[in-house]
């Protein structure tokens, strides 16, 4: 099996030194990278990064967008900032996962494997075009449009979108979303699928998924 290249974006030299260590021991090649202004170079040799929003020269998101036309490769963001908003914000920019400190490394480890396993962005392309209201979601070029408007949605929003709308009607768990969707369902979700879910919401009002009180989330067809 290839070794996987992971790139540490990390401005703390101390949480990275420890994180590089695990990384290395845990068989990854691991690049590191103490600003954004060195990142550009590392992006493109990476098959994952791991990305601090703070660094010296300010929120890493700013530039998130221009690394990932650089390469396309999942991004999963650390970040003390707890808010739903910085989550969102994080998740728009880019980024397909996100996991706020202190975090337990085996937790970031087993994000690591799902992601690299499982990539985001691959879905059954058999049904090229599903309905729900006035937006169409064609599966094979991965657009999104209400009305005669194209909606930009993130890999992750746009994954979580064609889940729901394919089994509408269909409850499911915020446990088996983070399975079907993500890839895990064992490890702390820091609210990722209600971060999600309010996205879909906002960026697309028409559409119906309802919030089942201690049960999870449903299409409504």
């Amino acid at each position: 099996m290839t070794q996987a290249t992971l790139l540490l974006v990390e401005d703390d030299a101390n949480l990275a030194d420890g994180l590089l260590a695990s990384l290395e021991q845990a068989g990854y090649r691991c690049l590191y990278a103490d600003s954004a202004t060195k990142v550009a170079e590392l992006w493109r040799d990476a098959d994952l990064v791991i990305l601090d929003r703070q660094l010296p020269e300010g929120d890493s998101i700013d530039w998130l967008p221009d690394w990932n036309k650089l390469k396309t490769v999942p991004v999963i963001l650390l970040t003390a900032m707890v808010s739903v908003r910085d989550r969102v914000g994080g998740l728009d920019s880019g980024a397909t996962d996100y996991i706020t400190k202190p975090f337990a490394e085996a937790e970031l480890l087993a994000r690591i494997r799902v992601h690299l396993r499982n990539p985001v962005g691959e879905v059954d392309a058999s049904s090229d075009e599903i309905v729900v209201n006035d937006v169409r979601i064609d599966t094979a070029s991965r657009a999104v449009m209400c009305g005669e408007q194209e909606v930009v949605l993130t890999r992750t929003e746009f994954d979580l979108l064609h889940f729901l709308a394919k089994n509408a009607g269909r409850v499911f768990t915020r446990d088996e979303l983070l399975d079907q969707v993500w890839g895990y369902n064992h490890y702390p979700t820091t609210r990722t699928v209600d971060t999600h879910i309010l996205q879909l919401r906002q960026k697309l009002p028409s559409v119906n998924i309802e919030t089942l009180r201690g049960v999870g989330y449903r299409m409504k067809a």
